[in-house]
């Protein structure tokens, strides 16, 4: 088993500090830069949008991994590839909600097409099964693991069983797909994250309200080193 990547979340850096922090994951073990869009729509929370994407990659040396909590993301999509998600040295992923996507087929397409991994992200009360017949398409399954929204949440327990259940019906169908968790993740559950099957972890609050994010970073990275022995 080999350690789990980490893409801390930017929605809990300092904003006013924005480029010391981005310069800050770019010295650290962080595999990449979570960047989480919010409308206001299909969450009840308005982040940052395509600028601060911007600002973010210009000091960024790790992949943006963007997250689009946003109703009709394909309207964007193009946007946020330009941004910072879709560059060659360094490419990103650029993840949408299944719930927001009347027709994700053409969407995962377009993301795909911008030269970006495809992400899919489901909230805690939709199925893995949904995705039985797109995984295909799919490069990354993001499952979160609070309602989303705001940062700082509660960890759903009830996630462990469907990071699980997604890693059996990938090995059945013969897929395969990253698993990226969101949501409450700490050196609490790292552990058992990373047995379920998860690939990724993005962790926002347990990295930048610690007193040494860097250490945070390299604790969940490598937390347990014995479990992620071969």
């Amino acid at each position: 088993m080999t350690h789990p990547m980490i893409a801390p979340s930017i929605l809990a850096a300092d904003f006013g500090n924005l480029q010391r922090d981005v310069e800050l994951l770019n010295q650290s073990q962080a595999d990449w830069i979570h960047v989480d869009i919010m409308d206001g729509v299909f969450v009840p929370n308005i982040s940052f949008g395509i600028p601060v994407c911007e600002a973010v990659n210009r000091h960024a040396t790790k992949p943006l991994d963007v997250h689009l909590m946003i109703v009709q993301p394909e309207r964007y999509i193009d946007a946020f590839a330009k941004a910072g998600a879709a560059q060659p040295d360094r490419p990103g992923t650029i993840t949408v909600h299944l719930e927001a996507c009347t027709h994700l087929h053409r969407t995962l397409t377009q993301i795909r097409e911008t030269g970006c991994r495809a992400g899919v992200a489901l909230n805690p009360h939709s199925s893995v099964d949904l995705l039985t017949d797109i995984l295909d398409e799919i490069d990354l399954v993001l499952i979160m693991s609070v309602n989303p929204g705001f940062g700082g949440q509660t960890f759903i327990p009830h996630t462990l069983q469907k990071i699980r259940r997604l890693r059996r019906l990938m090995a059945d169908s013969g897929r395969s797909a990253l698993i990226e968790v969101d949501g409450g993740v700490s050196t609490d559950n790292v552990a058992d994250l990373v047995e379920a099957g998860a690939d990724v972890l993005v962790a926002g609050s347990s990295v930048f309200r610690a007193s040494d994010p860097a250490e945070a970073i390299q604790a969940l990275k490598y937390f347990d080193r014995a479990m992620y022995q071969a």
